[in-house]
């Protein structure tokens, strides 16, 4: 009988026959099931709907972020960052706005992080600043700002010091550079800028992240006078201190996609390139890296997503792509326990990855318009901002 077109004839046999699997599956001369009589394999089920819709933000939601709710209520909040300025501070329980802020003068949000020692938020906005917002008992209230000093679409990145101090990375001037300040003293640390026959032209996407090394102690052995001479001399661990041959401190590094479709690694505190890698053909729109597994991922106006890895010499290397049905990937991200991988789409549709194999596991046909951002929580909650004003948030394959 002939087959479908598209069925394979070892699709559902592991790579063997009709023939083979009636064969081997055959205990008796008359117990057989002749292949016709076979019942096709079910469908996959459909991908999920929504937990829940927020709907309200007025605008294209462009950033998005999940933190912690107020001291004493333990419910978790999602903040979304608008086409038109405003920041919105949802409650997930009751799934309304609690508070908005305005503060970009009707320009764009486009990244949005809360500040690991407390109840602090910033905002950058397409009004070339970078806001610090006191959210402490109820306060809405923008306590310092940072002027950027390029319109451009990348993201800032921040990475915690201490317990009072972290690291603002953010575009720099001149089109190519990256400006690093240590906050909240806005101390300029460098300027990371490319070699001249680089070019990898405008930073659109950055992530700090810190790399600890371990301090490996060397025992020193030293000689011990004998009584009796002796060829060699008996050589005994010194008490003292042992030299310390790495430094235990850690280190500041970014990663950074660029224009050309490369991304780069810089050590910070030496101000230069340690390795740069071409993973894309148009810009890299968004990445992001799993530092336990030393492995990252990173999207960009084609149809294609890019895996790539760093090794023990801090050199990139580019692993493979996955080929995407549809151009425009405008974010990617990890899920905190680095078992999922979600993209979002140009094509409206949000694409989970399983991170490790990168097998495709849902694609989710939701939104109306481009999905411009994602962010999950620490429970594996996602959210997904698009252009149809919507926040879809969703609870896929949960957390054992």
């Amino acid at each position: 009988m002939p087959l479908a077109p598209g069925t394979s004839h070892t699709s559902d046999f592991a790579g063997r026959s009709w023939s083979e699997a009636w064969t081997e599956g055959r205990d008796t001369p008359g117990d057989c099931i002749p292949p016709s009589m076979v019942a096709p394999p079910s469908p996959p089920p459909p991908p999920p709907d929504p937990q829940f819709v927020l709907r309200g933000a007025r605008s294209a939601v462009h950033a998005l972020h999940f933190c912690g709710g107020a001291q004493g209520q333990g419910h978790p909040l999602l903040l979304s960052g608008s086409l038109h300025g405003l920041v919105h501070i949802w409650s997930l329980q009751t799934r309304r706005v609690l508070a908005t802020l305005d503060g970009h003068a009707g320009k764009c949000v486009t990244w949005l992080q809360t500040l690991p020692p407390g109840p602090q938020l910033l905002s950058q906005g397409r009004d070339l600043r970078v806001h610090v917002w006191d959210l402490a008992e109820g306060r809405n209230a923008i306590v310092d700002s940072v002027c950027l000093e390029s319109v451009g679409f990348c993201r800032g990145s921040v990475l915690a010091c201490g317990p009072q101090r972290w690291m603002l990375a953010m575009p720099g001037k001149g089109g190519d550079e990256v400006q690093i300040l240590e906050m909240p003293s806005k101390t300029s640390v460098c300027s990371l800028k490319p070699e001249a026959e680089a070019r990898p032209g405008m930073p659109m996407c950055l992530q700090l992240w810190q790399l600890v090394t371990v301090a490996i102690r060397i025992p020193v052995l030293i000689p011990v006078p004998v009584l009796i001479p002796v060829p060699n001399p008996v050589l005994i661990p010194n008490p003292t201190p042992e030299p310390v041959l790495a430094d235990s401190s850690p280190l500041p590094l970014l990663l950074a996609g660029y224009e050309d479709g490369s991304v780069a690694l810089w050590d910070v505190s030496a101000r230069k390139v340690c390795s740069r890698v071409a993973c894309h053909e148009e810009p890299v729109m968004g990445l992001d890296f799993d530092s336990q597994k030393a492995r990252g991922v990173s999207g960009s106006a084609e149809k294609a997503l890019a895996v790539w890895s760093l090794d023990e010499q801090r050199a990139l290397q580019v692993h493979g792509t996955h080929q995407l049905t549809n151009p425009g990937v405008a974010d990617v991200r990890i899920r905190p326990d680095h078992r999922l991988l979600a993209t979002a789409g140009w094509d409206h549709r949000i694409r989970v990855f399983h991170w490790r194999t990168m097998k495709p596991l849902a694609v989710l046909a939701f939104h109306s318009a481009a999905v411009h951002c994602l962010a999950f929580a620490t429970d594996g909650l996602l959210a997904a901002g698009s252009g149809d004003q919507r926040i879809s948030v969703w609870s896929l394959y949960p957390r054992m």
